[in-house]
């Protein structure tokens, strides 16, 4: 089981890299991130494969949380 959880915790990891890699870019700098930030605030969605990578990155995050917290009492 724990060789099992072992695999899957890395898995996930290289899945989460990947999805984070695959999202775009905000402008570079200051500025970009200022706007970037207002745009959200002020009623500005994402669209398309933005919004999907970007609930898959919640997603596999959880998973990952998980996994690495059942792993972590596993080892106690």
């Amino acid at each position: 089981m724990y060789t099992a959880l072992m695999i899957l915790d890395a898995i996930l990891s290289i899945a989460i890299i990947a999805v984070v890699v695959l999202q775009s870019g905000k402008s570079a700098g200051m500025s970009g991130a200022i706007a970037g930030g207002a745009e959200t605030i002020f009623g500005g969605k994402k669209k398309g494969l933005d919004e999907l990578l970007s609930k898959a990155t919640m997603v596999l995050g959880l998973l990952f949380g998980f996994v690495t917290l059942a792993l972590a009492r596993m080892t106690l």
